[in-house]
């Protein structure tokens, strides 16, 4: 069975794999995996996504693979990626990265505050 059947078989609804055995070596090992985000995905989302990965992102590329407006693939997106757990990409600093900037007189102590109380 592959992705595709799984996901076809679950329509949307959560899963768990028990099983998982390495072809190469036969070795299996059981338990409970939660599949990855993607996988997780109907396979339209899917192929949505690997498409806009294949064209860098591309909306105007998106657009002319689909033959939609750009609304409809920017609606799409969102829809995807509120199904999608994302990775913090602008982390609040460190407290000891926050003092170190207002020791160094980049910050005053009132910003140095504001980022430690966002921080929390």
């Amino acid at each position: 069975m592959d992705w595709q059947e799984l996901t076809d078989l679950t329509q949307g609804q959560p899963f768990v794999v028990e099983r998982v055995r390495l072809t190469g070596s036969g070795v299996a090992v059981e338990g409970q995996f939660e599949p990855p985000q993607l996988a997780q995905l109907g396979v339209d989302d899917q192929v949505f996504v690997a498409a806009f990965v294949r064209s860098h992102g591309s909306i105007k590329e998106m657009e002319r693979i689909f033959g939609v407006s750009y609304p409809t693939v920017k609606a799409r997106l969102n829809r995807i990626a509120e199904r999608l757990e994302f990775v913090e990409t602008d982390p609040a600093p460190s407290g000891a990265d926050v003092v170190d900037r207002l020791r160094r007189g980049e910050i005053s102590a009132q910003e140095a505050l504001a980022e430690l109380e966002r921080s929390r």
